[in-house]
């Protein structure tokens, strides 16, 4: 049984050495190929010294290169934090420093785009970049090496990390919270292992699936996506799209097997024409990242007749929680569905009891999958990573589980339903955002007096972000302004759809501002 992340490849490699393992635009990468430029990649980090669980940042979009250097990294006895390639400067230079980066894998576009905010990383010390032999300029006092230059380091034998454990940390996968910067979610070998285990069991994917991934390997539903490929012996297309038809003309062309998607993308594939084989080989999709709206999961059902939906349930801290098996989806379409393997969920109340059928409470996680915490956020770790419910009092260690902060009910028959969130998080086109992200951008823009950024219903994007600001006295605004300016400091998912302008923001008892009267005020905005 594979123990550590690069176990699912060398378990694959050793079964069906010839057979596809990743596909990426004309270009195909057996698992024998694969193998060997993870092997190559291994012996070079080792040989630039990449000490046991040091992060290894990858800010790339998806290509050969982003795979292998995941699981390098892993091999090498590293941690991999992926960077999503559509963050901007200002949030990427928060993921280096954040977590200590000490190796980045990056292109040289991406490279020039950072060169200003570098100097902040202190623990940085040597950039890789892939889309070249080698490297002509230098930023600050770093090693900067051309991708010909990196790999001419694997000249030794690879050193065996034989201390390296199931419980190590394998990857930080960044997600933002209601407040402050995204928080880096620490998971170990065994969550992703665990968590390949449970997907591939329930959607039964076997070495002859091919999945598209078409969402970030920095989101944790992506990052599945290539996991489940690996564990299964199965392939993986990699895509990063410009326009949905062009997800469209991907299912036909590769002959997709399984597609996972978000429900923004979801909504803007169902008004689109598929290909006539679609029930030829479409086997399932999935749905995650926020509800499926009843009318799109008809119009996906009526394109793919043939193909099961699975509509699921998920948290960066445990990487999966429930799935709704295809076969209740005319029974009760509204519910997130009951615990995949290898988890189990309660339904808890404030004074740690659990909850009867019907009545509200916070959903909480515990099992295999429950991550290590954030990275370096003791506080934020204990406010959502607490002990398991009723354990058994004789315990000396206490079981911890992850509270989501979600609220929920269940039915007779132990299935869930979505209530609400507890905190001011946003959900838009399957991305979290952090209202206090956005809005210290606002201020940095010194337009503004003050600022508040809320979710509000949008039928395509699930939410979408407004922005309420107020000004000093004798100043106006002009909104294209502020746009411009979140434009070039925010990527596309958090720039604002539209910005309110009132004389006085709202204030509760407390003398805060009023996010849920703001939130009731414009709820219909959006409604066509």
């Amino acid at each position: 049984m594979p123990i550590c992340l690069h176990h699912l490849l060398s378990n694959s490699f050793n079964k069906s050495p010839d057979a596809i393992a990743i596909c990426c635009k004309d270009n195909t990468y057996s698992y024998r190929q694969l193998f060997e430029l993870v092997s190559q990649q291994s012996l070079a980090l080792q040989a630039l010294k990449l000490k046991p669980q040091q992060r290894v940042g990858i800010y790339l979009p998806k290509q050969i290169e982003t795979v292998s250097s995941f699981l390098a990294v892993s091999q090498a006895g590293g941690i991999f934090v992926p960077i999503n390639p559509v963050l901007k400067p200002l949030q990427v230079n928060h993921i280096l420093c954040d977590c200590n980066v000490n190796i980045l894998i990056t292109s040289t576009s991406r490279l020039i785009s950072l060169q200003e905010s570098l100097a902040d990383c202190a623990d940085l010390q040597t950039i890789i970049l892939v889309d070249t032999d080698s490297c002509e300029f230098h930023v600050n006092n770093l090693q900067i090496l051309g991708w010909s230059e990196f790999v001419s380091y694997a000249r030794g034998k690879f050193h065996s990390i034989s201390s390296l454990l199931e419980t190590d940390v394998a990857t930080i996968l960044y997600t933002s919270g209601s407040t402050g910067k995204p928080k880096g979610v620490v998971l170990s070998h065994r969550n992703m292992v665990a968590g390949a285990e449970s997907v591939v069991e329930y959607l039964e994917i076997s070495s002859h699936d091919r999945l598209l991934a078409v969402l970030p390997f920095s989101f944790d539903y992506g990052l599945n996506q290539l996991i489940t490929t690996l564990m299964a012996g199965a392939s993986c297309v990699l895509m990063d799209y410009l326009l949905p038809q062009d997800v469209i003309r991907a299912l036909g062309h590769y002959r997709i097997t399984g597609l996972a998607a978000v429900p923004s993308l979801w909504i803007q594939l169902a008004d689109l024409t598929w290909p006539e084989s679609i029930d030829t080989h479409l086997r399932y999709m999935t749905n995650s990242g926020g509800s499926m709206p009843i009318p799109v999961l008809q119009k996906l059902r009526s394109k793919a007749p043939k193909s099961r939906i699975f509509l699921m349930y998920g948290l960066t801290e445990a990487f999966r929680s429930t799935y709704l098996s295809p076969d209740q989806l005319d029974i009760r379409p509204n519910s997130l569905g009951k615990a995949i393997p290898n988890a189990e969920l309660m339904v808890v109340k404030e004074d740690g009891g659990l909850c009867k059928p019907h009545e509200p409470g916070e959903l909480v996680h515990r099992g295999p999958l429950v991550s290590l915490g954030y990275w370096n956020d003791p506080l934020k770790t204990a406010e959502r990573f607490k002990p398991v419910p009723s354990q058994l009092s004789g315990l000396t260690f206490t079981e911890i589980a992850v509270w989501s902060g979600d609220t929920v009910t269940t039915d007779e028959e132990g299935y869930l339903y979505f209530i609400g969130r507890q905190d001011d998080l946003i959900k838009t086109s399957g991305y979290r955002v952090s209202p206090a992200e956005v809005e210290e951008v606002i201020y940095s823009s010194g337009l503004v007096k003050e600022t508040v950024a809320i979710g509000v219903p949008h039928s395509q994007l699930g939410q979408a972000i407004l922005i309420v600001v107020s000004l000093d006295e004798n100043v106006s605004l002009n909104p294209q302004s502020l746009l411009d300016h979140c434009k070039l400091l925010l990527p596309n998912y958090m720039i604002p759809a539209e910005i309110k302008v009132m004389s006085e923001l709202p204030r509760n008892p407390n003398g805060k501002i009023d996010r849920k009267l703001l939130s009731q005020m414009f709820a219909s905005v959006f409604e066509t």
